[in-house]
């Protein structure tokens, strides 16, 4: 009976979440599209309800909520679906939907072709696991071992990447320090040389119109008698003949025309400065921008933590709230109860975690398919992105793992077998270091190549 209970509470959670999906795919992804697949629909909303209902079996160990076998049995179930979701279901339907998009293949070859495109996905994904140290030899083909362990590896490197990208890139965006001081008198040059610019464009294509007019006209006379107008067309155009004199309007005229975009991005910029400037000096702008100190900091002891971790070979044998309480503890003189307050202050924490990085996840994949989707390749992109999000999900638990207290970790760590958890926090510390370092430079080198732009 209890077993029943349970898993009734998983599955109205589970509709929950596929509701939560499929709202944000129609209210937010499609809003401007007309939905014509509601297979990839579906696809979206169970990835989003299998990656949701992951996170929530963790908060359900630190909790205490159903039976241990329950929870037990549902994670094997959420994990076996969540991998045959991301390494059968959605590459072969994105395969299938790219071929569709391709007029030259014919309709009776693309379930063929989806086929092979999907079993060189397999091989490609089976061999990602080669060069690292992820997996026991002795786990058989079709064990959650063998998916989680090279998913983990996607993941963890596409999260890595974007964790050092944004330590770096969200304080240099909402700081005012790094913001680029705008007068009204810098965007009144831009606009007034983009003006006199559009001004030369039409000139020169009026005088490209009236060659092109003038060489008919002569061209349609014959004899002696050629009418006085040619004589002035000659004099409005150039020495040179008509034709050679048309070319080298139309070479100006693109040179002034790709001027005229980069003067134009360059205004709109300055407009966008400025407005940020006055966004700065509000209440919301400088809460941001304190905000903006503090993931400073935190993106310098990262670097710091993650070359210490490198250099050294370190990985945390503790959470950070446990250690944390027990350095409160032996260090402060505090009186507390260190496992009573763990489980309550990992639950916060694990909380905060899963929140923020299923809301963070969502806004991305908003603004990257509204940056590169249109009626035709959105359905490709939408089946792109959950593929994303089933992998970041994965990922995410491989990470959280380290976060939670050793009793809370037992179950997550029999359900994923013999793993080599080390690896992926190392693994992690890598990218992240090599992103951050990255951005750091390329940041630096746009922001100092702005100024001189300006000037």
């Amino acid at each position: 009976m209890g077993f029943l209970v349970d898993t009734l509470i998983i599955l109205i959670t589970q509709v929950v979440f596929f509701a939560g999906g499929w709202v944000f795919f129609v209210k937010q992804l499609f809003r401007d599209y007309e939905v014509h697949h509601t297979l990839v629909q579906l696809i979206f909303s169970a990835t989003f309800s299998l990656s949701c209902t992951m996170f929530e079996l963790i908060i359900f160990e630190i909790v205490g909520v159903l039976d241990t076998s329950s929870r037990y049995f549902h994670w094997n179930l959420g994990l076996y679906l969540i991998l045959f979701m991301v390494i059968v279901i959605i590459p072969f339907n994105i395969g299938y939907s790219i071929l569709s998009n391709i007029r030259f293949v014919k309709k009776q070859l693309i379930r063929p072709f989806t086929i092979l495109i999907w079993l060189l996905y397999i091989y490609l994904f089976w061999k990602v696991g080669d060069p690292f140290p992820i997996l026991s030899p002795k786990q058989g083909i079709f064990s959650i071992e063998q998916g989680i362990s090279r998913i983990g590896v996607i993941g963890v490197t596409v999260m890595a990447l974007l964790s050092g990208f944004g330590a770096v890139n969200y304080p240099y965006t909402s700081m005012a320090y790094f913001m680029r001081q705008v007068s009204p008198g810098d965007i009144q040059a831009i606009e007034k040389r983009l003006m006199q610019t559009m001004d030369l464009i039409v000139v020169k294509k009026k005088r490209i119109a009236l060659a092109k007019r003038g060489v008919q006209v002569h061209g349609s006379q014959s004899g002696p008698t050629s009418p006085s107008i040619w004589n002035m067309l000659r004099t409005v155009t150039s020495k040179e003949s008509p034709e050679t004199d048309v070319k080298q309007l139309k070479q100006d005229v693109g040179a002034l025309e790709e001027l005229s975009r980069q003067l134009f991005l360059e205004a709109h910029d300055l407009h966008n400065m400025q407005e940020r400037l006055e966004w700065a000096t509000t209440w919301k702008g400088k809460y941001f921008n304190f905000l903006g100190y503090f993931f400073s900091l935190y993106c310098l002891w990262k670097i710091f933590i993650s070359t210490i971790n490198i250099v050294f070979d370190r990985v945390g044998k503790k959470d950070p709230v446990t250690k944390g309480l027990e350095i409160a503890v032996h260090w402060i003189g505090l009186d507390m109860d260190v496992a009573f307050w763990s489980q309550h202050v990992s639950f916060f924490l694990v909380g905060c975690i899963v929140v923020t990085s299923i809301r963070g996840l969502l806004l991305t994949l908003t603004k990257f398919f509204y940056a590169i989707s249109s009626s035709k390749s959105s359905t490709i992109i939408v089946l792109i992105l959950a593929q994303i999000m089933g992998m970041h999900f994965v990922s995410s638990v491989l990470l959280i793992r380290m976060n939670m207290p050793p009793e809370y970790r037992v179950i997550i760590t029999e359900v994923l077998g013999d793993l080599q958890f080390n690896f992926y926090h190392r693994w992690f510390d890598v990218i992240f270091l090599v992103s951050a370092l990255s951005s750091i430079v390329f940041l630096y080198l746009a922001h100092k190549q702005a100024p001189s732009e300006n000037s």
